[in-house]
């Protein structure tokens, strides 16, 4: 059976190694000062950034039902007859559903979507791998088993470093974002059950990455590990942070990856993650 890879632009899977892969890719846009750009297509992170760094917070939006029908239409006329879409977390966007309902609308291609229940690299990793076993000619339900139990391992942990971008958003109150930037406070996110959710507070921006590598080492000993450090715009901290981290985990291979324009809009500029999976 011959199997498509699909997912959508949150994965911020590079280029040239989405082309290496057959891995076919659907954009979400941010609408920023009344004008839409579809990420990853119009607009690339850097871009993102220095345009709503003074601007007013940018609106995301899911790809219409209807691009994951046109792809899925191109795929059976050239000869797929199943695809794999992995998508980022149905807790934080409608993507998902959007995949699903175009699945039903193709005839003629087996579509199977897997809610990654993430976003950025680490649901790159998913894609990732199910790319590599469907050029290997594995099944569509042999990939939905391993991507199903990849999530048994997989943990990823993310820094807000602006609270006063995330009170903008409406993640905090007013009053909220002032005690924490008086108290240095920089939450720890992850994702709980499809969505985004506080895991600790901790109070500088140092503690914070410490205290992720912390989580990191309790899952190092358990055999090798794939990680991703993902950054908002800090290139230069993302590589040092490699560097560091590469000397603690020398088992633990490393790549830099970062939060693009819609998750970029969530968590602001500055911010930081770390996520890893088993080999």
């Amino acid at each position: 059976m011959k199997t498509a890879i699909v997912t959508d632009s949150t994965a911020y899977l590079p280029g040239p190694e989405r082309e290496r892969l057959g891995i076919r890719m659907i954009p979400l846009s941010v609408t920023i000062e009344g004008k839409t750009y579809e990420e990853e297509v119009d607009l690339d992170a850097d871009q993102f950034y220095d345009l709503v760094r003074e601007g007013e917070l940018p609106k995301t939006s899911q790809p219409p039902i209807g691009k994951f029908a046109d792809c899925f239409e191109k795929l059976r006329e050239q000869g797929y007859e199943s695809a794999v879409v992995v998508t980022l977390s149905s807790g934080i966007s409608g993507t998902y559903n959007s995949a699903g309902q175009a699945g039903e609308l193709v005839e003629g291609l087996d579509v199977h979507v897997f809610d990654s229940e993430i976003a950025c690299m680490p649901q790159g990793f998913y894609v990732l791998r199910a790319a590599k076993m469907a050029q290997d000619g594995a099944s569509p339900e042999e990939i939905m088993a391993e991507l199903a139990d990849m999530k048994k391992t997989l943990r990823a942990y993310f820094m807000a470093d602006d609270l006063a971008h995330l009170q903008r958003g409406g993640r905090l109150s007013g009053a909220q974002a002032l005690i924490g930037g008086l108290l240095q406070v920089k939450p720890l996110l992850h994702f709980k059950e499809r969505v985004i959710v506080p895991f600790e507070k901790v109070r500088t921006r140092k503690k914070a990455l410490n205290r992720i590598a912390e989580l990191l080492a309790q899952d190092a000993g358990d055999g090798p590990l794939e990680a991703s450090i993902i950054h908002a715009n800090r290139p230069e901290d993302a590589e040092a942070w490699r560097e560091e981290l590469s000397r603690k985990f020398p088992e633990v291979e490393f790549v830099i990856s970062y939060f693009g324009p819609v998750i970029g809009t969530h968590l602001g500029e500055g911010s930081m993650g770390l996520g890893w999976v088993k080999k």
